[in-house]
């Protein structure tokens, strides 16, 4: 129906999370249609990060410096760790606005199932700061799945043994949320890490 390169396009847009063929085929489009200057600029953006982002050493969060600039900020909690499993997460979290220590990225969770051991999340560079750097606290904010739960567990065992005292996010009822259209998987959870409740304080 489209020309070979447009097909090519559209096959390459479906890469995306959460896009379909259709969606494809109207992102292609609108980019060749409505907006050739910001489809000439996106190509150049994507060809530049692809070239030239790459892992922080100390973190592996995505950057295009040696060292990203949360890690190479002084100002930042020196011993406080948090572990998560993407960039994405730690963009999150600093939206948020209330944690001002450093990360540890993973870049995914374990996973024998798909082939993903220790070495493939950098668990020895991860090991080798627990070792290494005075760390008051590690916290681990992987998310509430089953293969995240088994990640948790994995780190917050190995730190054990370097001494570091271990805490995991909080997951459960969402602010604004009502308890009757609360999954019960998510209302267990919240439940079970239920904590002292203070009015006023």
């Amino acid at each position: 129906m489209f020309s070979p390169l447009i097909e090519e396009l559209i096959r390459a847009l479906r890469c995306l999370p959460s896009v379909g063929p259709k969606s494809a085929q109207r992102m292609a489009m609108y980019l060749l249609e409505k907006d050739p200057e910001a489809a000439s600029l996106l190509a150049h953006s994507l060809a530049q990060a692809v070239e030239r982002v790459g892992r922080c050493q100390q973190c592996r969060t995505l950057t295009e410096e040696a060292i990203c600039s949360l890690c190479d900020n002084r100002r930042r909690e020196q011993d406080s760790l948090c572990v998560v499993e993407t960039p994405a997460d730690v963009l999150a979290i600093e939206q948020a606005g209330n944690y001002h220590g450093r990360y540890f990225v993973l870049h995914g969770h374990l996973s024998p199932i798909d082939g993903v051991g220790p070495a493939d999340l950098g668990m020895d560079l991860l090991e080798q700061r627990l070792a290494t750097e005075s760390l008051r606290e590690l916290i681990v904010a992987t998310n509430p799945t089953v293969e995240g739960e088994a990640t948790a567990q994995y780190i917050a065992e190995r730190a054990r043994v370097q001494g570091v005292a271990v805490s995991r996010i909080a997951h459960g009822v969402p602010i604004g949320g009502e308890l009757e259209y609360i999954d019960g998987g998510t209302l267990a959870h919240a439940l079970n890490s239920r904590t002292a409740f203070f009015p006023g304080s």
